[in-house]
């Protein structure tokens, strides 16, 4: 399927949502964004697996990165797209799978790397693949760790759904085992041992007292949270189990590293082993530093924190700073009745069009 680059954004959206691209499925949507990007001749274009960078090559002081992911969670009964109206106070809606999150982004992507020849600063688009599952699939993580070159920047704009407001940073995500230890024995003589289960209360009644921080950090405000989001123990229907497993998920402001994240988890539950079994670093907002300054004062509006982690923290570890923004909204991303508010589109491709062409 050919997409048209000269078509208005909301309508690129909607090509783009009717070429099914579930994670692991992208090939036929990489393979219609590398032959549109091929046809410009002002920008250098490569591929990798189902990523695609386009990069421009003018010389300029500056090069900004353009990202967003091209793949979706599985399709819910919501293809193809279709417009529907929506209040007058937000315009009309886009629903169908990944509008929001976020093939509208992508749609204002393209529409930049075709409409702007010759931006004020150089400009490298990324569409990258499988973003919605697990970090070791990730494209934009490939590309980092394969070809860093193709990715340097001094600023990049991650295209998350944010509702045309700039996100900065993001927050730092850590999962953990916090184990409870009992005694085994037989349930008839439940006196002789020790249940685990029950021991587990303590590490409960921690997480119900636990206040978390709202840290300010380069100005914007986080809100941290730790929860338990599993719990594991159990040997048979006739048995005091020796053993229960608390899972929490810590999700830490981007003031604390890793290493720090985790000497506070483990400061929390001192009285329980705990196991760190995942982690990916948050990433400072850096709205400071001078590209990033430039993009906020282009765009307008109150920056805010981002609360979630995004793949602006892959490009904090490559010494980048790095920014969420985009039409949708994030809160409604991955449910069935994903939908974009066709007005945002347009404003997010006005603003940085702007941006793009003005020194």
């Amino acid at each position: 399927m050919d997409l048209d680059l000269t078509a208005d954004a909301a309508a690129l959206t909607a090509g783009l949502v009717d070429i099914p691209s579930v994670s692991g499925e992208e090939a036929p949507l990489a393979d219609a964004i590398e032959t549109a990007l091929r046809a410009l001749p002002h920008l250098a274009v490569r591929r990798d697996r189902n990523s695609i960078v386009a990069r421009t090559g003018l010389g300029r002081p500056q090069r900004v990165v353009l990202a967003g992911h091209i793949d979706t969670v599985p399709v819910a009964a919501n293809l193809p797209s279709r417009v529907e109206r929506g209040p007058a106070s937000a315009g009309d809606r886009l629903y169908g799978c990944g509008t929001t999150d976020m093939k509208a982004g992508v749609a204002v992507q393209l529409r930049l790397a075709a409409g702007v020849p010759e931006p004020v600063r150089d400009v490298t688009y990324v569409f990258y693949d499988c973003e919605e599952v697990e970090a070791a699939r990730n494209g934009l993580g490939r590309l980092s760790r394969a070809h860093p070159d193709l990715i340097v920047g001094d600023f990049a704009v991650l295209m998350e759904p944010s509702g045309c407001e700039i996100e900065g940073g993001c927050q730092g995500t850590m999962r953990a085992e916090v184990a409870a230890a009992g005694r085994r024995a037989h349930s008839a003589r439940s006196w002789r041992g020790r249940n685990a289960i029950h021991e587990a209360g303590g590490i409960l009644d921690v997480l119900r007292r636990y206040e978390p921080r709202q840290p300010d950090v380069d100005g914007l405000r986080y809100h941290e949270g730790l929860n338990a989001v599993g719990i594991t123990g159990g040997v048979a229907g006739n048995v005091i189990p020796d053993e229960c497993v608390v899972t929490v998920n810590y999700r830490f402001a981007p003031d604390r590293d890793v290493a720090a994240a985790e000497r506070h988890l483990r400061e929390v539950f001192a009285g329980w082993p705990v196991t760190v079994v995942d982690v990916a670093p948050g990433a400072r907002p850096g709205l400071d530093q001078g590209p990033a300054a430039s993009f906020a004062a282009a765009v307008g509006g109150a920056p805010r924190a981002k609360l979630g982690w995004t793949d602006v923290a892959r490009f904090a570890e490559l010494g980048i700073p790095a920014v969420n923004y985009g039409p949708g909204i994030s809160e409604i991303a991955h449910t069935p009745d994903e939908y974009v508010e066709i007005p945002k589109i347009f404003t997010c491709e006005e603003r940085m069009r702007g941006w793009l062409t003005q020194a």
